[in-house]
């Protein structure tokens, strides 16, 4: 068995740290950030090469070093905070993506059970009669009943007629 040495992180605290980079990353991604950006490195340039010598901080003669390691900093975090802000993000897509693909089987197979119930209904409906059928059914029994009340009726003439002689 492994034994822990850091304390395990609580579920639903565990995920502040990722939603905090994207909430970054979604930041540095705007335009007010890069305008922001942009007037935060104008005035940075603009104290130090306007301002007396003395309250000078960052020397526009050696390049504004402390400008260049200042966003450069920021460029070190914000390389990794954007990857893993994307790296969540595929993981989000991953799980929307296999949800669809089960989704999409479940449709599928419901299309097809529909579809041989369509057929099944369809076969059940050619076994069964038709209301033309039935009415020429109903028709030739009729016509059948009417011979037989016609043949009874001289049938039963001639015997009436033999038991009158008789």
């Amino acid at each position: 068995m492994r034994t822990r040495v850091l304390p395990t992180r609580r579920r639903g605290r565990g995920d502040t740290f990722g939603r905090a980079t994207e909430g970054i990353a979604r930041a540095m991604g705007t335009p007010w950030f890069l305008v922001g950006l942009t007037l935060f490195c104008v005035v940075w340039m603009g104290y130090n090469t306007l301002a007396p010598k003395p309250w000078q901080f960052d020397s526009a003669a050696i390049g504004f070093t402390a400008l260049t390691l200042v966003l450069s900093l920021q460029a070190s975090y914000a390389a990794p905070l954007i990857l893993l802000a994307q790296n969540r993000q595929d993981d989000r897509d991953r799980v929307q993506f296999e949800q669809d693909r089960q989704r999409a089987e479940r449709n599928l197979a419901d299309t097809e059970y529909l579809a041989r119930e369509v057929v099944a209904l369809r076969l059940a409906m050619r076994d069964m009669a038709s209301k033309d059928f039935i009415r020429a059914e109903l028709r030739s029994l009729l016509e059948e009943i009417d011979r037989r009340d016609a043949s009874d009726a001289a049938y039963g003439d001639e015997s009436g007629a033999t038991n009158a002689r008789g």
